[in-house]
């Protein structure tokens, strides 16, 4: 310990003095719970002992000759500090003693509890002692009991129990969880809470957890006092003394209700239909999984029903979707009805439901059986009277039924179903029908037909043909344009093949206005021709290409581009065009009408023939079908029917033209019907440009020399 200057002086006094500051020295410094330091007025430090070195961090020789100010004292008490200091040496009295927080050599705060004592030497100045006891561990203490009391009182319910599990103490949160005062839960255990959710084996293995490790932390369901059962997320953890006993546990516990009903919610809305409640593809998908599996190990067979609502579009066009939603939940409802507790009824989108059997006959043509007597039910049950709001429904469904077993693959299960679906509802409707291998062959060839037309579109491998067509005196007035399909390998592939494909793929847009500008440049080109230019040109044209939003600028654009004559173009159009958006279809033919552009009805009397639109269409010919050409001599309806098509395109104002004319006989009763205007095998088979333009030059030939 360094000696200390103003102290020097007592060395020469008497032998007693020197005693005194031996004792003195030996007792300050050797206080280690005391930081006694000494200060002169003006705050210069003369005395610093061992316990103060250890408190603030300054060895006796760093502290003496300092300053207090600067050694201890934080700035936002320094001027304070000062005025007591300057007060207790001028009164000579000690300030009251009290707690401070003063600062260590490395800047953070040492809590002390302070005492002051001014002691005045003769002929010396006066020293001022300072006794700081060390409160760091004390103020440390409180603060953790301030965050412990602090988190106590969370928004967690929290309870104390003793060793045998009696609740000692409770929480607010506790009790606003649980409806419990701390007055009625304080003594009680925690079975004051307990629900009968979990049976007994829970509580044995929780507490066993316990008992082992100290800790435990799961869900549980309690019941609160007024007998709501909710979902509680728990952590226990039990306190031990210093000999590792378990003196207590503390649990804290977390309301997850509200969690568990959100997930709840979000498990439906991922696996339900939020509109039927019924399962959704996702969920049908693990059942039908788990079904295959279930199959293989009983050796069962299970069926899938596909079923789709016949003319839904319709109604939710004509009535609104609000009915349509309508129509949808009540199926759903009807379907649930009719199946077993253990089968599944599922919505796939839209206006498609699938019910999967399961556990049928272990014969696959018994389970068959089985599958169409439910198919039947549901047909039966769907096709009742349906009450949507104001309006009375009566619909009908088209089933596709596929089996299953073990080997059975899931994604080639969906595909089956939805093919017999659709094989039901080319069939007629309101039907059912089994998937089988035909129906596959066939699923392939359109698939490979698609990859065909596709490449064909790319590589341009089709061609136009063209067939006459005559008046009556067989001389040709004009042609019909037929595209025809040249495939590398293949040969000329039929329009009946490719031509449906092509509409329900959408290839028939662009093959269609392939078709219309390679048919209106040979429009332009004839016209330069003496032999063609008087000549009309035919053009089917799809419903599918119709509809588009753009159909006439594009008819109009190509007749730009091409040069062609509007009024020798004649588009051909099928009844089937007009069962839908007729005004739409009115629009978009009169506004080619006042263009020159003709139009022929095609197929006329086949299909939705209604007079009702048929006088507002602008017309400029009728075609009698093939199929009452070919069955005139041995049919009575037929030949009623083309006499009636020629009576009402003459009412009308419209020309008339028979196809399919192939005998002599069948062009000579179809004049006296009176129809002149004819096309068929009979003059000419489609035939290519260049030899249609053969025939064209004889013709022209023969003509002058008749004149």
């Amino acid at each position: 310990m360094a000696e200390i200057t103003p102290y020097s002086a007592f060395r020469d006094e008497k032998h007693s003095k020197e005693v005194s500051e031996a004792r003195f020295k030996k007792l300050f410094d050797e206080a280690d719970a005391m930081s006694i330091q000494g200060y002169l007025p003006n705050g210069t430090v003369v005395y610093w002992n061992q316990a103060s070195e250890k408190i603030y961090g300054y060895t006796a020789e760093e502290a003496l000759g300092g300053n207090l100010l600067d050694l201890i004292i934080p700035a936002d008490i320094r001027q304070e500090v000062e005025g007591a200091v300057n007060w207790m040496f001028e009164s000579g009295q000690g300030i009251p003693a009290g707690r401070l927080a003063l600062k260590h050599k490395n800047g953070h705060a040492v809590h002390v509890h302070s005492s002051h004592t001014v002691i005045t030497i003769p002929n010396h100045p006066p020293v001022l002692f300072c006794m700081d006891a060390d409160m760091s561990s004390l103020v440390r203490a409180e603060a953790e009991l301030r965050i412990a009391a602090a988190a106590f009182e969370s928004q967690q319910g929290m309870f104390i129990t003793d060793a045998q599990g009696v609740i000692l103490r409770v929480n607010q949160a506790f009790t606003l969880t649980t409806g419990y005062s701390a007055e009625e839960a304080v003594g009680k255990t925690p079975r004051l809470i307990r629900s009968d959710y979990h049976p007994a084996a829970y509580y044995e293995a929780m507490w066993q957890s316990l008992l082992d490790t100290g800790f435990w932390q799961g869900e549980i369901w309690n019941r609160r006092k007024n007998g709501e059962v909710y979902a509680n997320w728990i952590t226990i953890t039990a306190v031990r003394d210093e000999k590792g006993q378990i003196t207590h546990y503390v649990c804290s516990q977390i309301d997850i209700t509200q969690r568990k009903d959100a997930e709840a919610q979000i498990m439906h809305l991922a696996f339900y239909d939020p509109l039927t409640r019924l399962p959704n593809r996702r969920l049908l998908l693990d059942r039908l999984q788990q079904a295959i599996a279930a199959s293989a190990r009983n050796q069962s067979v299970g069926a899938l029903l596909f079923i789709d609502l016949d003319n839904f579009k319709t109604l939710n066009d004509t009535l609104g979707h609000d009915v349509g939603d309508r129509l949808l939940q009540q199926v759903a409802e009807r379907l649930t009805a009719c199946i077993r507790k253990n089968d599944t009824v599922a919505r796939l989108g839209g206006d498609e439901f699938l019910v999967m059997l399961e556990d049928l006959s272990q014969n696959p043509q018994e389970a068959a059986t089985q599958a169409e007597a439910a198919a039947q039910k549901i047909l039966e049950t769907l096709n009742q009277n349906y009450q949507l709001g104001s309006h009375n429904y009566t619909g009908s469904v088209s089933i596709g039924i596929t089996l299953f077993s073990k080997q059975a693959n899931v994604d080639e299960l969906l595909k089956q179903a939805d093919l017999a679906m659709y094989e039901a509802k080319s069939s007629g409707r309101n039907s059912l029908r089994f998937f089988d291998l035909e129906m596959q062959k066939a699923v392939t060839l359109r698939a490979e037909l698609l990859n065909g037309l596709q490449e064909a579109l790319r590589e341009q491998q089709f061609w136009l043909y063209y067939q006459p067509q005559v008046d009556h005196a067989g001389h040709i007035t004009g042609a019909e344009a037929l595209v025809r399909w040249e495939r590398p390998g293949v040969g000329l592939v039929s329009s009946v093949e490719f031509i449906p494909v092509a509409e329900e793929s959408g290839l028939i847009k662009p093959l269609g206005l392939w078709v219309l500008e390679t048919a209106c440049s040979q429009l332009a080109d004839w016209a330069l021709k003496p032999e063609s230019a008087a000549l009309t040109l035919s053009v089917n044209v799809s419903s599918v290409q119709f509809n588009c939003a753009d159909f006439v600028e594009q008819v109009l654009e190509i007749l730009h581009k091409t040069g062609a004559n509007a009024q020798h173009l004649k588009l051909e159009l099928t009844e089937s065009l007009l069962v839908e958006k007729v005004d739409e279809v009115i629009a978009k033919m009169s506004a080619l009408k006042a263009h020159g552009v003709g139009f022929s009805l095609d197929d006329f009397g086949t299909g939705y023939s209604s007079l009702a639109y048929l006088r507002r269409l602008p017309l400029d010919q009728l075609k009698i079908d093939r199929s009452f050409v070919r069955d005139l001599l041995d049919d009575p309806n037929s030949v009623a029917i083309a006499q009636t098509i020629i009576d009402l395109s003459q009412t009308m104002g419209l020309s008339v033209i028979a196809e399919g004319v192939e005998t002599e006989i069948q062009r000579v009763l179809l004049a006296s019907l009176g129809c002149h205007a004819y096309q068929g095998y009979l003059f000419g088979r489609p035939l290519p440009i260049e030899q249609l333009q053969e025939l064209l030059i004889a013709q022209l030939i023969t003509s002058e020399l008749v004149i």
